[in-house]
C-alpha cells in the first residue's frame, strides 16, 4: 500500500508537462546515439552534463536516465541493419539479428527486440520500486565503516568484472582515487597534487575528466579505425513477429530480464555482462545449438531483454545505497553532486519526488521508446548513412562549448584535452577507463567515510572488521578477488570476454 503512494508521488512528479518532455527528449538522444555507431552514452552523458545545471535535479536525472536507456533500445539497430553494435551490450544482437536482416526478416528482428526491451524494462522498474524502500530502510543502518567497507567491494567487483587484465583495472582503480584526492585536503586545508595550479585547487572537476577520457577519447579512437557501413539493402518488412515468432521469443525473454536484472545490480560491467550471459544460456539450452549465429531468433529476444534489464536494475544500488555500479551511474552520482544532492539512502526520505519521479519517468520513457523505434526505422536507416567525418567536428564542438560553460574558464577546455590524450593513451595500451571513472567518484567518499570511522573508533582500524555488516562486506570483498585470481578462473575469465 505504501509503495503504491509513493508511486502515484512519482507518477504525478513525471507526467508533469516538463518532466515528459525532458523524458522524451532523453529517450529520442539515447536512441540516436545508440544507433550511431562511436558515440556511447558514456560520452554523450558527458557532453550533456553542462546543459543540465539549468534545469531542476528530478528533471535533469530523468533526462539523463532516458539517454542511458535508450540507448540500449537504440543499439539493437544498428547492430541488426549493419551489424555493428552501437552500443556496447549489442554486441551479441550482432550475431543473429544481422542474418535475420540478411534473411529478409530485418523487421521481425528489430520488433522482436523493441518488445523485449519494452517487457524488460517495464519489469526492471517494477524490481526498483519494490526494492527501493527496504534496501534505504537497511542502508539507514550503515554507518561510515560500513559505506567505506561496501564502496571497497564495489571497486573489488568493478576490478574482477573489467574486461582485460585484473591487474590494469585495478591500476586504473588505483589511478581514479589518486585523481580524487587532487586539491584541497578538508581538514588541514593543505593543497595535495596541485603542482602548484591555481585551478586545481579545488580539485579535478568531475565534468573536464568524464568529457576528456569519454569524449574526446572515443572522438580519436574513431578517427583511427573508420568503419565501413554496410546497411541491409533489402526492404525491414513487417515490424511486429508471427505467433510462431512470439512463442519462440517468450521463454528467452523471460530468462534474459531475470538474467539481466540481477547482473545489473553488480558494481563493475555487470549490466554489459547480461546480454552476453543471456546468449550463452539461449545457445546451451537450445535444442539444437548449430541455429545460433545463423539467425535464431532467440539469440535476439534474450540478449536484448537482458541489456534493458540491467541498465536499469544498476539504478537500484545508486539510489539506494549511493553507490555508482557502472561509469554511466558515476556521472549520475556527478549529476546528483552538482545539484546539491548526496547520493544515498537519504534520497527517498529527503526527495521523495526525485527517487519516485524517476522511477516513473522509466515507465514512462519504456512506452516512449516502443513509439519511437519501431516507427521511426526508416528515419534511424538514413541516419546510419550519415559519415562519421561529418559527426565528429560537431562532436568535439559541443564537447568544448559545454565544458565551457560549466566554469568559464579556457583552461578547463585545455584540461579536457589533456585527458583526451591520456584516454585515448589508455585505450591504445589495452587499459578499461571506466574502472578509473569508479575511482575518482567513489574516492571522495571513501576518503570522508574512511575518516569517520577512525574518528569514532579514536583511530583503531579495527572496527572495520568489529562491526558484523562491516566485516561481512569486506570478507565478500576479498573473497571475489581471491576466486577471480584462482588459476582457472581467470581462464575462463579471459575467455569469456575475448569471446
Amino acid at each position: 500500500m505504501e509503495t503504491l503512494s509513493h508511486l502515484s508521488l512519482g507518477f504525478g512528479v513525471a507526467l508533469t508537462l516538463k518532466n515528459i518532455a525532458l523524458c522524451f527528449a532523453g529517450c529520442l538522444v539515447g536512441t540516436l546515439i545508440g544507433v550511431l555507431p562511436g558515440v556511447g552514452p558514456i560520452a554523450t552523458i558527458s557532453i550533456l552534463l553542462p546543459i543540465t545545471f539549468g534545469l531542476d535535479p528530478t528533471g535533469a536525472l530523468i533526462m539523463l536516465a532516458g539517454i542511458y536507456y535508450g540507448a540500449q533500445y537504440g543499439g539493437s539497430t544498428t547492430a541488426i541493419l549493419v551489424n555493428i553494435p552501437g552500443e556496447a551490450t549489442s554486441v551479441v544482437t550482432t550475431l543473429d539479428g544481422h542474418q535475420m536482416a540478411k534473411q529478409g526478416r530485418a523487421g521481425v528482428a528489430l520488433g522482436t527486440a523493441a518488445i523485449g526491451s519494452f517487457f524488460a524494462g517495464c519489469v526492471a522498474t517494477v524490481i526498483i520500486a519494490a526494492l527501493g524502500a527496504p534496501l534505504t530502510k537497511m542502508a539507514l543502518l550503515f554507518g561510515p565503516a560500513e559505506y567505506f567497507s561496501l564502496m571497497v567491494m564495489g571497486l573489488c567487483f568493478a576490478v574482477v568484472l573489467a574486461r582485460g587484465s585484473i591487474l590494469k583495472a585495478f591500476c586504473m582503480i588505483m589511478l581514479g582515487l589518486l585523481f580524487s584526492t587532487v586539491g584541497t585536503d578538508l581538514e588541514t586545508g593543505q593543497e595535495r597534487l596541485t603542482f602548484g595550479v591555481a585551478s586545481l585547487s579545488d580539485g579535478i572537476d568531475f565534468s573536464v575528466l568524464a568529457m576528456g577520457v569519454f569524449g574526446f577519447a572515443e572522438v580519436l579512437r574513431n578517427l583511427e579505425s573508420p568503419e565501413a557501413r554496410d546497411v541491409v539493402k533489402g526492404k525491414i518488412g513487417r515490424l511486429l513477429p508471427g505467433w510462431d515468432d512470439i512463442k519462440q521469443s517468450i521463454a528467452p525473454v523471460l530468462r534474459g530480464t531475470a538474467i539481466g536484472g540481477i547482473l545489473g545490480i553488480l558494481p563493475g560491467n555487470g549490466a554489459v555482462l547480461g546480454p552476453f550471459a543471456s546468449y550463452t544460456m539461449e545457445k546451451k539450452i537450445a535444442k539444437d545449438p548449430s541455429r545460433f549465429g545463423k539467425g535464431a531468433i532467440e539469440g535476439v529476444a534474450g540478449p536484448e531483454s537482458a541489456n534493458n534489464a540491467g541498465a536499469q536494475t544498476a539504478f537500484i544500488p545508486l539510489l539506494t545505497l549511493g553507490i555508482p555500479p557502472n561509469a554511466v551511474m558515476a556521472l549520475m552520482v556527478g549529476a546528483m553532486t552538482i545539484h546539491g544532492i548526496i547520493p544515498g539512502p537519504q534520497v527517498m526520505t529527503r526527495n521523495p519526488e526525485l527517487f519516485w519521479g524517476m522511477v516513473a519517468s522509466m515507465w514512462i520513457g519504456n512506452l516512449m521508446l516502443l513509439i519511437i523505434n519501431l516507427p521511426l526505422v526508416g528515419l534511424w536507416v538514413k541516419l546510419l548513412q550519415v559519415p562519421y567525418r561529418l559527426m565528429f567536428p560537431a562532436i568535439l564542438i559541443f564537447c568544448c562549448i559545454g565544458i565551457y560553460s560549466v566554469n568559464n574558464q579556457p583552461l578547463d577546455v585545455a584540461f579536457t584535452a589533456l585527458f583526451g590524450l591520456f584516454g585515448y593513451l589508455l585505450i591504445k595500451l589495452g587499459f578499461e577507463p571506466a574502472p578509473m571513472l569508479l575511482g575518482f567518484v567513489l574516492g571522495k567518499l571513501m576518503e570522508e567515510k574512511l575518516r569517520q570511522a577512525l574518528i569514532i573508533s579514536r583511530g583503531s582500524f579495527m572496527t572495520f572488521v568489529e562491526r558484523p555488516i562491516s566485516a561481512g562486506l569486506l570478507v565478500v570483498a576479498v573473497l571475489v578477488l581471491a576466486i577471480a585470481l584462482l588459476p582457472s578462473i581467470s581462464k575462463k575469465r579471459e575467455e569469456v570476454f575475448t569471446e
